[in-house]
């Protein structure tokens, strides 16, 4: 078993500006994301560079004065918020006598953190393994692997024995367990799709307030906090809405910037429910300076996994943070655009009810009007 480590590994940052316009959101999310981990961010480096450095990213005087940083706070470990190659790695951790990790293995650890369902261990042991498999040159031991630590969590002492080849059949197992229960979820799926019910997935950035709306929507007690990646593991329930009936709702987990794609692979089971559902409820931090961004980020996993083609209705979430008010903003075709509410205060979560069951309803008499068709046509057939 993985010791946890201590509360408040003691973490230096480093964030390098390539040309970006949104440095200071970027830097805010790596601490949130070091917070979530579990460490105590003690300083942060910053540079400016127009490409990274093949040898150890920043460059020989960046590393220098990160190395002073590491020293002068006795760090236990630097963060890099981008992506380190294995080499990069290894060379940074060869000067800075630390351990070094990236942005990837940052949010890998979170994940490990956070999966209680047998399911979502079995994905993050997924995504953590083919991250690893790229390191397995890195050259920790075994027992300093034992010790843990941010970014150094999980899969376990018995792969990280092996070889590249028994890692290659741990993968292979791994993904057969996942493609049973991705069928056994099929399964599932089709059998709620022949109630025909209104299918609806809540979506969006990490920390949007997802699982408070979910709650709030269907008092399911679903575990939500103001922090990064709370939920992983896909929740659903029957909702019944006046004038509309039971729908069914499911909470999933949250995306964010840079995604490593290992992640979406191993998630892609979970995340088929927002593939097949008949319409996505997109929930936006309204409050946060980088929604925008935050939104195309959404968007650009939802293309990746497929359910770009899935209807939208925007959640314009923590409006009590905003002094907005609630309300519902049209499009065209006198569609339902937007529904500004508060999870937190349940400020307009009544409107967005009133929005599902007109969703709902327009389902309902598609599909009537579908078996009108069928009949009519079926009926032509025999006739003629």
């Amino acid at each position: 078993m993985i010791e946890r480590p201590a509360a408040g590994e003691r973490a230096v940052i480093v964030q390098l500006d390539f040309g970006q316009s949104d440095l200071d959101d970027q830097l805010e999310e790596v601490r949130l994301l070091a917070e979530s981990a579990g460490g105590a961010v003690i300083s942060e480096v910053f540079g400016k560079r127009q490409s990274p450095d093949p040898k150890t990213f920043a460059g020989k005087g960046k590393v220098d004065e990160i190395g002073a940083m590491v020293a002068a706070g006795e760090a236990d470990l630097v963060i890099f918020n981008h992506e380190l190659s294995p080499a990069q790695e290894r060379n940074l951790e060869r000067e800075l006598k630390c351990r070094v990790i990236d942005r990837t293995s940052l949010i890998l650890d979170i994940f490990a953190l956070r999966a209680t369902s047998a399911e979502g261990k079995l994905q993050v042991e997924l995504a953590q393994l083919e991250h690893l498999s790229t390191r397995l040159v890195r050259g920790w031991t075994h027992l300093e692997r034992q010790r843990g630590g941010i970014g150094m969590r999980g899969p376990g002492e018995k792969q990280l024995e092996t070889d590249r080849r028994l890692l290659g059949n741990r993968v292979k197992l791994l993904k057969d367990r996942l493609g049973r229960l991705s069928r056994q979820r099929g399964v599932q799926r089709k059998a709620r799709m022949r109630g025909d019910v209104l299918n609806v997935s809540l979506v969006g950035y990490t920390n949007a307030g997802k699982s408070t709306l979910f709650n709030a929507l269907t008092h399911a007690g679903v575990f939500a906090a103001d922090q990064l990646f709370a939920t992983l593991d896909t929740t659903s329930r029957k909702l019944w809405i006046e004038g509309a009936g039971n729908i069914v709702i499911s909470d999933t987990v949250g995306f964010i910037r840079d995604l490593p794609h290992s992640l979406v692979d191993a998630f892609h089971a979970t995340l088929e429910v927002a593939t097949h559902a008949d319409l996505l409820l997109h929930v936006v931090d309204s409050a946060s300076h980088a929604r925008d961004e935050q939104i195309d980020e959404v968007n650009k996993v939802l293309r990746e996994i497929g359910a770009d083609r899935v209807r939208q209705l925007i959640v314009w979430n923590k409006i009590d943070m905003t002094e907005s008010m609630p309300g519902v903003e049209r499009g065209e075709y006198d569609n339902i655009a937007r529904v500004r509410v508060s999870a937190r205060t349940g400020e307009g979560v009544d409107l967005l009810r009133e929005s599902l069951a007109e969703y709902a309803r327009a389902k309902a008499e598609a599909r009537q009007k579908a078996i009108a068709e069928a009949e009519h046509e079926a009926q032509h057939d025999y006739n003629y």
